[in-house]
């Protein structure tokens, strides 16, 4: 993969259709949505899960019963996207590729159809979240709506090759890449809490992982992104340079809310671990006593 100065590539990136699918996303992200609920009913509850973790999935309450699954769901989807997606997207995005590109040497498939599919996987699962789950913040919730409309009208708007609309889905695939891969840990991380939920030393140690790599992959990618914006400013029309700021300080916002979420986990570990000590302290200096 041959290598050209990002800024360059970018600005001199075409005005194009991006894929030969793009018309066909409905049926796309249909089939996808099926194939995570055949998952979800056939593999994951009626036997896989029940089967790993027994009592600790079986006794949760509904609600967490709920979001345990769809975290699974979550990390598979994202596994699946960054082994499908990795080299389109380092390819496109830093290299000299374009959507037309051939996936492989000789293949009828191109970069654009695999980002296209990698983009209604990533879009199929904040859906199914949404539909799934039975309790998730009013910041996740803005944060996974958005997503699947700025997603889904990027690669729209390129049926007819409209103006920004290449560049669009392109900064789109930066913002996807980096929700993949800075929030795949906190999917294992809820899931390992619900595993081991009375190892706080553990859990402490985890959750601050956690907290860190959030709060450190949201401001890589507001700069990743906001550099290729400032590097497109002279081709994006009006509402594009007002619409794309104000959006990703939407999801940025969502992003830190998740870190917030983390701190005050891995704070209340803390607490647990010294209160513990305390405790322990206490016995000893009774038994000590005369």
């Amino acid at each position: 993969m041959a290598i050209l100065p990002i800024d360059h590539h970018v600005r001199k990136f075409p005005l194009t259709a991006i894929s030969k699918l793009s018309p066909y996303t409905g049926l796309i992200i249909s089939v996808f949505l099926l194939v995570l609920f055949l998952i979800r009913f056939y593999i994951l509850e009626l036997f896989l899960l029940k089967k790993m973790y027994g009592s600790r999935y079986t006794d949760l309450a509904d609600a967490n019963r709920r979001s345990f699954v769809n975290h699974h769901i979550a990390g598979f989807t994202k596994i699946g996207i960054l082994i499908i997606a990795a080299y389109p997207f380092g390819s496109v995005t830093f290299g000299t590729a374009g959507f037309h590109t051939p996936y492989m040497s000789g293949s009828r498939i191109s970069m654009g159809d695999v980002l296209v599919i990698s983009a209604q996987m990533l879009i199929g699962m904040f859906i199914f979240e949404l539909i799934y789950r039975t309790k998730i913040s009013p910041i996740s919730m803005v944060h996974h709506m958005a997503s699947v409309l700025i997603g889904q009208a990027a690669i729209t708007i390129s049926i007819d090759m409209e103006k920004d609309s290449s560049t669009e889905f392109l900064l789109c695939t930066v913002w996807g890449a980096f929700d993949i891969i800075a929030e795949f840990l906190p999917h294992l991380t809820l899931i390992l809490y619900r595993i081991y939920p009375n190892s706080p030393g553990f859990l402490l140690a985890i959750f601050r992982v956690a907290c860190l790599t959030t709060f450190l992959g949201t401001i890589s990618e507001t700069m990743v992104a906001m550099y290729l914006f400032g590097q497109l400013w002279s081709r994006w029309t009006l509402s594009f340079k007002i619409a794309t700021p104000v959006l990703h300080v939407a999801f940025s916002a969502a992003q830190f809310h998740g870190t917030h979420i983390f701190y005050r986990m891995w704070q209340k570990q803390k607490r647990i671990i010294r209160d513990r000590r305390d405790e322990e302290r206490q016995v000893a200096k009774e038994q000590l006593a005369p």
